[in-house]
């Protein structure tokens, strides 16, 4: 096992309050021992101590994306409950932390007293899955996962490990109409992170999105349709071992791509959007996840595709704070009614740039609302030709789920891409 020294002294200059976040700092490792040594022996201070919930974050906690998106949700629902302390690590991957795994982390959170555990990236699977072995009286949350679907292909019976990811294919969907409706080359470029099942099925989904309204909206053949894929290699950029999301972008905006949406957890695509079009050029974007992604360049942005975590933490905390969590696969669908309501788990966000086509989208969202509309309908194939979806066929959530290829129509590679 690699040494924590790296682990505990990054996190000793981590933002937070005592209140939010402990610091694995030799003395708080020495006052949470005491403070356990005197739980167990006064049951009275035990049944006062304050719940611990701690996440493992891969990136940084700040990173107008991903990664911000869950820290500001689990915080939000932590404060509907009442006597409960939050404590995180971010940044924890092979580039920020090298030889330090997700589970050592949560490790060393569950020392500090953590009785939850939220995992925040697919690529802590099996971090989360032995953590949930070792700690069989601890809940833990992977997201985005699949280990608690008793349907899916990779079931395993952890009743203390619960999966959450919310329903956001049909989102994509309404961005890539998005941004259909904003193109005025009718060239799309999509910045990707890794490839797997999770972003080859929201890349489909954007692009069946833009197919849509492209032939619905702007009365154009799909042929005049370009929809083209990068992908970087990770969730964000590592210089030196993923392509630099940087001049992807620009690579986008410079070749005639002049609406960019993006997958990453960070936000080159809307920086360099706001650079270009200071530089006189016409170029539009989408972002991801984090609800105040126009913010960054709010005359170029033509909306923001993001999850609303807060509902299922909340929900999620609460049932283990009482003792009546049971490991599930929860997706929680949009309320298309009120998709920026509270209680909605997927939103979107309207940017400025739709201008008079934000009607057309709330046509959309209405028609997905009363299942007029649906994405996922056949005939379609895969881009080496073999079918996905027969005539007339509905795709099952498993198919989207575990998505082997990219759908026909869409430029760029299903599988791995290395620099």
């Amino acid at each position: 096992m690699a040494s924590l020294a790296p682990f505990a002294s990054a996190l000793v200059g981590c933002k937070g309050n005592s209140e939010t976040q402990g610091k694995a700092t030799p003395a708080a490792s020495s006052a949470s021992s005491a403070a356990n040594a005197a739980n167990a022996a006064n049951p009275a201070n035990a049944a006062n101590s304050p719940y611990v919930v701690g996440m493992v974050l891969v990136g940084p906690w700040n990173d107008h994306g991903w990664n911000q998106s869950h820290f500001e949700g689990i915080k939000a629902a932590i404060d509907k409950i009442p006597n409960v302390k939050f404590e995180f690590v971010d940044k924890v991957n092979p580039a920020d932390r090298p030889n330090v795994k997700g589970s050592q982390v949560a490790d060393d959170l569950i020392a500090r007293g953590a009785k939850f555990i939220v995992f925040n990236s697919d690529d802590y699977k099996d971090d989360a899955l032995d953590i949930a072995k070792k700690y069989p009286d601890v809940t833990v949350v992977h997201i985005s996962g699949d280990y608690a679907w008793k349907d899916g292909k990779n079931y395993k019976n952890q009743k203390n490990l619960g999966n959450i990811m919310g329903d956001i294919e049909s989102a994509q969907g309404i961005g890539g109409c998005a941004a259909a409706l904003g193109t005025e080359t009718g060239k799309i470029g999509y910045l990707g992170p890794l490839v797997n099942d999770e972003t080859r099925r929201l890349v489909s989904s954007a692009y069946l999105g833009a197919k849509y309204c492209w032939e619905k909206y702007r009365k154009k053949p799909v042929k005049d349709l370009t929809f083209k894929v990068t992908w970087i290699g990770f969730w964000f950029n590592i210089p030196g071992v993923t392509l630099d999301p940087t001049k992807v972008s620009d690579d986008y905006y410079n070749g005639g791509y002049d609406v960019v949406m993006t997958g990453l957890d960070t936000p080159e695509a809307a920086v360099q959007a706001k650079k270009a079009v200071e530089a006189g050029k016409r170029v539009r974007y989408l972002h991801y996840d984090f609800k105040k992604g126009c913010d960054v360049a709010p005359d170029a942005c033509l909306g923001v595709v993001y999850y609303n975590w807060t509902p299922s933490y909340l929900d999620a905390i609460q049932k283990a704070k009482e003792g009546k969590f049971v490991g599930d696969f929860v997706r929680p669908a949009p309320d298309y009614a009120n998709m920026n309501g509270e209680s909605s788990s997927i939103g979107f966000e309207f940017g400025k740039a739709l201008g008079d086509k934000k009607a057309q989208l709330e046509e959309l969202i209405k028609g997905l609302g009363d299942k007029s509309v649906n994405f996922f309908t056949g005939p379609q194939k895969f881009q080496d030709g073999s079918d996905f979806l027969q005539p007339g066929e509905v795709a099952t959530v498993q198919k989207i789920w575990y998505m082997p290829q990219l759908l026909q129509g869409i430029t760029g590679t299903s599988g791995t891409t290395k620099k």
